[in-house]
């Protein structure tokens, strides 16, 4: 490997992690100000998520021009392929958060309805983890630490399916709560996207350490 190639390499790596950076900081307002009712949080997220757009842009052309300039192959040439799919994957947590941060504001202005405890509590810390333990492998190259991303996916699919039954119980008993157990219901499915989308990048560490395409074969 040229010292040329390695240079842009690990300043691509030094810019995927300020993205990752910046988009757990967005994930984590929109959740607190989901679960603890606070709109000033939900409007910074707008404010930051701007910001997430911009840096997507700039990491997608350094990636374009690497692969232009060095022809990267092998190793490198996954490595290149994986940031730009996590750079995607990234922004578009940033708009999850988002659209958590407009349920947010309007469920923090209408009286308060009953929520399970995962919902709440389980739910965002496995969210964290997943999302800061996928960006720890990827800059690791850690394959168990991927894996247990993976298996934690689960967990949440879980909390969102029994947000739904739950919500529906509720909006059957109390039709005046529609439109609120409506908004949680997106909170949590947008959630459960961002989780995925967790799932999805540690998915490309393994596919970035072995050359093997996991996506769709893991249970």
């Amino acid at each position: 490997m040229s010292l040329h190639l390695q240079r842009d390499l690990d300043h691509l790596k030094k810019e995927i992690l300020q993205l990752g950076s910046m988009v757990e900081t967005v994930i984590n307002n929109a959740i607190i100000s989901l679960t603890e009712r606070r709109p000033e949080l939900a409007e910074r997220v707008f404010e930051e998520e701007k910001l997430i757009n911009s840096k997507e842009v700039l990491i997608e052309e350094d990636c374009l021009k690497i692969l232009a300039l060095h022809q990267p192959v092998a190793v490198d040439l996954r490595f290149i392929v994986v940031v730009l799919k996590v750079n995607n994957d990234l922004e578009r947590m940033g708009d999850l958060a988002v659209n958590v941060a407009k349920r947010a504001i309007f469920l923090a202005s209408k009286e308060p309805i009953p929520c399970p405890i995962e919902f709440t509590d389980n739910m965002p810390k496995n969210i964290r983890t997943m999302v800061h333990d996928s960006l720890d492998a990827l800059v690791k190259l850690d394959l168990k630490l991927a894996c247990k991303v993976i298996a934690m996916d689960d967990e949440v699919d879980d909390v969102n399916r029994q947000m739904y039954a739950e919500a529906q119980k509720l909006m059957e008993d109390d039709p005046s709560t529609i439109k609120r157990a409506i908004g949680m219901l997106s909170s949590s499915r947008y959630l459960e996207r961002i989780a995925d989308l967790a799932t999805n990048i540690a998915e490309d560490v393994i596919f970035m350490v072995e050359g093997e395409v996991v996506r769709h074969q893991i249970n």
